[in-house]
């Protein structure tokens, strides 16, 4: 059986990840205007929180844990707040922000499935962070 050893073994961290890469990406191409600056900030702050929150819990008590996982998915549900402002904006081709806007949703439901699975185990520890191969999904 495979375990997680590390949040950098968590699929949902690795996603969070690539987001916030692209996103570092596609900034670039977002007009020289002071909204386009303000909404990089926030677009790549949120973003960025998404993996941080995951990483800051990993290695905690389950209710910190469980803390730091609700407080990204948040970060994730801002992030897609903040794309379909850039789209809406022009900032960024639709095409592509459609792409992130999927990232991220799909970055909330497996937050969500991780936060189900780690509230349904009773006794989870910090030894038992080290989670089976099917969170290693997640």
């Amino acid at each position: 059986m495979s375990t997680v050893q590390h949040f950098t073994d968590l699929e949902v961290w690795q996603r969070s990840h690539l987001l916030f890469l692209d996103l570092v990406g596609d900034v670039d191409k977002f007009p020289r205007r002071r909204a386009a600056a303000i909404l990089t900030d926030q677009v790549l702050r949120s973003a960025g929180s998404i993996g941080g929150n995951i990483a800051e819990g990993f290695n905690r008590s389950k209710a910190k844990f469980l803390s730091a996982l609700d407080i990204a998915l948040g970060e994730s549900n801002e992030t897609e707040n903040w794309l379909y402002k850039v789209r809406d904006a022009n900032f960024l081709d639709t095409e592509t922000a459609n792409v992130r806007i999927e990232q991220t949703k799909i970055i909330s439901r497996m937050l969500i499935s991780l936060i189900h699975s780690i509230e349904s185990k009773p006794n989870l520890s910090r030894s038992d962070r080290q989670l089976s191969t099917v969170n290693r999904q997640l």
